[in-house]
């Protein structure tokens, strides 16, 4: 729901005070030192260490619109997204033909508790099937705003702050495909409908028989669902190995200026998460789990892209920083997002990786 005028404008003034008191003390501390005290100068050093690595703006996740520039490109990916939220609805929604495969197994040589089976799988495998094609569409959409938020001249800051409506799209994608990731690792019938169909086209083949299923999933479509749907998270997947292919592709383009992108975004969304003035701009309560999806999204997005991942010293992204700010948040609802940066992550049981953020993420 969304908040009154009156509380977003108290909570804005809040916020204010707050800063403006902090301001205070800090200069209060810093007129007790002696002009060239070396704490001063060190005072100093730490409070502008995160604002120089990390880009402060608010990333208007809930109203940004496109510019005249941002059209074609917004036009493109509005049309994937658009379906985006009926492939969740179904995916949610999907119940699987468990009981009709457990008969048919234990009874096969009742014919009519075959074709039961059958008749119950071979909508769920179209399902599939959309899901799969879509997962092709939503890696063209995710070139084409890569293509967009990463040309030259601009610094991946200045893309994100210029193109807002480009940096939401991503956003978006990033959201989509964490949620989708969530609802197919807790349904295994999704995997366990895909098998028997794959069984039982192997062994009418093997009789000679054709089904008029295979002249919607044929033997080559069915081989790339299956080796989409045995990744633990397929869309996640699919994006980094379209950003991968991006990488590469792009020799002209240097791969921290991909990367960059991503971190920046990461930190964005966490100085957006942990700043009062910025969060009490947020007008949907929503908008406080988007932003804590889309900053794991591409955490997990860098980690799979940048050759030495984003658990290590050397990484542009706060993760402890990043980890803090979920653990600040009520259980329930980022319990699936640290588990996300645990399991789905690559690089963290490097040696690289600090025992401090593994003890965090324990």
């Amino acid at each position: 729901g969304s908040r009154s005028q009156p509380a977003v404008f108290s909570m804005c003034m809040s916020c204010i005070f707050v800063r403006v008191a902090r301001f205070c003390v800090l200069y209060a501390f810093c007129c007790f030192l002696p002009s060239r005290s070396p704490a001063m100068g060190n005072l100093i050093k730490v409070l502008g260490k995160d604002l120089e690595n990390c880009p402060h703006f608010f990333l208007d996740f809930e109203n940004a619109q496109p510019t005249e520039a941002e059209t074609a490109v917004w036009n493109q990916v509005s049309a994937v997204l658009e379906e985006a939220h009926g492939i969740l609805a179904e995916l949610q929604s999907y119940n699987g033909a468990g009981q009709e495969i457990r008969e048919a197994i234990q009874n096969p040589g009742d014919l009519a508790l075959q074709e039961k089976a059958w008749n119950a799988v071979c909508p769920l495998v179209a399902k599939l099937k959309r899901f799969y094609e879509f997962s092709l569409r939503l890696e063209n959409a995710l070139r084409s705003l890569l293509e967009a938020l990463t040309s030259p001249p601009y610094a991946p800051m200045q893309h994100l702050e210029r193109e807002q409506a480009l940096a939401k799209q991503f956003a978006e994608i990033l959201h989509f495909t964490l949620s989708f990731d969530e609802l197919k690792m807790t349904n295994p019938a999704i995997q366990n409908d895909f098998s028997y169909y794959r069984r039982t086209i192997s062994r009418n083949r093997l009789n000679n028989q054709q089904l008029e299923a295979e002249n919607e999933v044929n033997n080559e479509m069915a081989n790339r669902m299956s080796l989409f749907y045995a990744e633990a998270t397929p869309m996640l997947k699919t994006l980094s190995n379209a950003t991968t292919k991006f990488v590469s592709e792009n020799k002209t383009l240097p791969i921290e200026d991909t990367t960059d992108c991503l971190s920046t975004m990461a930190c964005v969304c966490r100085v957006m998460l942990e700043t009062p003035e910025y969060r009490c701009r947020f007008t949907n309560t929503d908008t406080m789990l988007f932003c804590m999806r889309v900053m794991v999204g591409v955490i997990i997005l860098y980690d799979h892209v940048h050759p030495v991942g984003a658990f290590a010293k050397t990484s542009k992204i706060d993760m402890k920083g990043c980890i803090k700010v979920l653990k600040e948040q009520p259980s329930n609802s980022v319990e699936g997002l640290l588990n996300a940066l645990r399991y789905t992550t690559r690089h963290l049981n490097d040696d690289s990786t600090s025992k401090q953020i593994r003890a965090l993420l324990q």
